[in-house]
């Protein structure tokens, strides 16, 4: 029996490793990157097409197409749909980033079959319903009139809209009127440019083996052709950073956001950065976090970000306070940043962090599912099939010097936005 009376001894996490796909490709050429992992009898698909928003003609095209694609086809109605997928047990999402749409399944392996004709007829037959489309609309109107009376939701849109230009995809924001624009010869168009077989990659992990591979490619091997993808052309403005208030009357607390544009995971700096957020304001024992929540008692949560996207990225530190204390905490925000490029880490709090962002790489290893999303992103954002194992390399081996290098370079605080919403 064991000894209930002593903790188990504390073990150092020397080395993780991740496991690799297997590659297989469809009679189309979708190439489908399989993980045969757990021990139970599930399977998760997803499909991935690079349609977001780098690539719409018109704003909110890519988002609506998603949303609608799975509200009915030629031979399934929405309420059929729902009906199947309710009796086998399965579930059909349609998740939209801001890069990339994709149709997600997960399933009973024994089940797996009898989700794939439905998604096949979406993607032969996509009705994208006039009723349903006004239905969206007005759903979204409603529920993005409530966001804009938040001010932490402004002030999320604003440091977006002036890191990267209210002209970038990624820094675009929608209002009532955008939606009022969706047609759904905008959608039928973004759909037929976009959803085709050379732009599709599609993630299949769980209990899964040569007889979830057939399926497949007996139900989605020919419902996609190829064709030409358009180029995509995605810089942000070089900008001169500033300082925003927004005036909201009637609010409690005053929302901060500070930021600055940045990269993406393909740029040399980002595992370092990686690193070097979690210690700012990345983790609940953050600097932010024991300085102006524990030490000051400003707010109940602030914490800092790293947004990396496929053709670029952006930092920033949020929180929401008390009107009384909006200046105090912006000079502590600063302070911890002028601490970090000025001052070296400590080697206890330096070993603190190595080891929470071990465990938290424990944890995108724990199951099927999670490792298919590590894939997801590498395969997706095209960077080597060794990247994870390179970012626990980082994390063991990062010094203090590299980090206070890496702040003086990315945490200055001229090349902060500034967004200040409250009353």
């Amino acid at each position: 029996m064991p000894n209930r009376t002593q903790a188990p001894a504390i073990k150092r996490i020397s080395s993780l490793e991740l496991p690799k796909p297997e590659v297989f490709y469809l009679e189309n050429g979708i190439p489908v990157y399989a993980n045969n992992l757990g021990t139970q009898d599930v399977v998760r698909m997803e499909m991935v097409f690079f349609a977001g928003r780098p690539y719409e003609k018109e704003r909110l095209a890519a988002r609506s197409t998603a949303s609608l694609l799975k509200e009915g086809s030629k031979n399934f109605s929405a309420d059929q749909i729902a009906e199947e997928l309710d009796f086998w047990g399965c579930s059909l999402g349609t998740p939209f980033n801001l890069d990339t749409s994709n149709i997600t399944v997960h399933s009973l392996r024994k089940h797996f079959g009898k989700v794939l004709p439905i998604v096949a007829d979406l993607l032969q037959n996509p009705l994208f319903p006039s009723h349903e489309l006004s239905s969206f609309i007005r759903r979204n109107q409603q529920s993005l009139k409530m966001d804009l009376t938040k001010n932490d939701v402004i002030a999320y849109r604003k440091i977006t809209e002036f890191i990267f230009g209210n002209d970038h995809p990624y820094g675009y924001n929608s209002y009532p009127e955008t939606y009022s624009a969706v047609t759904r010869m905008q959608i039928l168009d973004h759909f037929n440019t976009f959803y085709r077989s050379n732009n599709c990659i599609i993630f299949l992990s769980g209990r899964v083996d040569d007889q979830e591979i057939k399926l497949l490619n007996q139900y989605l091997g020919n419902v996609l052709q190829s064709g030409d993808i358009p180029y995509v052309p995605v810089h942000a403005p070089e900008k001169i950073p500033g300082k925003v208030k927004i005036h909201n009357p009637g609010t409690i607390q005053t929302a901060i956001r500070v930021g600055r544009h940045l990269f993406n995971r393909n740029h040399p700096d980002y595992k370092g950065m990686y690193f070097l957020n979690t210690v700012l304001g990345g983790y609940f024992g953050s600097r932010l976090m024991a300085n102006i929540r524990e030490d000051k008692g400003y707010t109940y949560n602030i914490y800092s970000s790293l947004d990396p996207m496929v053709f670029d990225g952006c930092f920033y530190m949020g929180t929401e306070v008390s009107t009384e204390f909006t200046d105090k905490t912006i000079q502590e925000i600063y302070n911890e940043l002028d601490k970090l490029c000025q001052e070296r880490i400590g080697e206890d709090e330096l070993d603190m962090v190595k080891n929470y962002l071990l465990g938290n790489f424990l944890t995108m290893l724990d199951g099927p599912f999670n490792v298919s999303e590590v894939i997801k992103t590498i395969i997706t954002e095209e960077l080597p099939i060794t990247f994870f194992e390179e970012l626990v390399e980082v994390v063991q081996s990062i010094t203090a010097d590299e980090l206070r290098d890496l702040a003086q370079k990315y945490l200055r605080k001229e090349d902060m936005w500034e967004v200040i919403v409250g009353s």
